[in-house]
């Protein structure tokens, strides 16, 4: 097993016997009330699941504001306007890839990803396969209904204005709503597979990246259909957490 695979199944495993301690946690008493319980849930939690967790004080020092992960998206808009760039270069110009570039999609990706020098458009929609195409439309389909919810749950505190009017929390409705209490992060799940529908699922590599994200998104989407419950009496009872129908 390459050292990145190692590294993603770690992480994979971390998150799974996260989740399965909590919700034994949840049927044990004794247990919950125990200072050990309340330090792993203040390592679990974010945002409004942590809202009625009794904490020592000095855990407090280590809260940071929502806004302060802005920083995942300006390094993302650098980074992906970057490759852009790079790929415009190859395919328009014919100019090589820098090496750098090249070792590093190797060492991420488990040796699966190998840049090659320039090459044309013709060149690159000939080898469109049908698994491409799929991946695509997997990503789309999952990236409309992200954002779809996520313009949910940003109006669910405005007013007919526009304005934030509300800072409290309501229950989300329409859309994938209905099925899940956390649609955009089922979403994002499918977003990673189709990845690896693109990537036509002969890498083990991206296979231990869905596994990650598939347990890290559960347990968040676990907290936070719990937190719906406890603040709900009319909460839907038929909504699943994570994945429709399932989970």
């Amino acid at each position: 097993m390459e050292v990145i695979d190692a590294v993603w199944f770690v992480l994979s495993v971390c998150f799974f016997l996260a989740l399965c301690v909590h919700n034994f946690a949840a049927k044990a008493d004794r247990f919950s009330q125990s200072q050990i319980y309340n330090l792993f849930q203040d390592l679990i939690r974010y945002g409004k699941t942590k809202t009625n967790l009794q904490r020592p004080a000095f855990l407090h020092a280590f809260d940071v504001p929502k806004r302060w992960f802005i920083h995942f998206y300006t390094v993302s808009v650098i980074w992906n306007g970057l490759l852009m760039v790079f790929l415009l270069q190859a395919v328009l110009l014919g100019q090589h890839f820098p090496e750098w570039l090249t070792g590093l999609m190797r060492t991420f990706s488990g040796g699966y990803m190998q840049l090659r020098n320039g090459f044309s458009i013709e060149e690159l929609f000939s080898q469109i396969q049908w698994n491409h195409l799929v991946g695509i439309m997997i990503f789309i389909w999952a990236s409309i209904h992200q954002h779809m919810c996520h313009v949910i749950l940003a109006n669910l505190r405005k007013g007919d204005s526009g304005k934030v009017v509300n800072l409290g929390h309501s229950i989300p409705r329409g859309d994938w709503f209905e099925l899940v209490s956390c649609p955009h992060y089922f979403a994002e799940l499918l977003i990673y597979i189709s990845f690896s529908v693109t990537f036509s699922g002969c890498k083990l590599t991206w296979w231990l990246v869905v596994l990650y994200v598939l347990f890290n998104q559960a347990l968040a989407a676990f907290l936070c259909h719990e937190f719906y419950f406890k603040k709900f009496k009319s909460y839907p009872k038929k909504r699943k957490a994570f994945i429709p129908f399932v989970l």
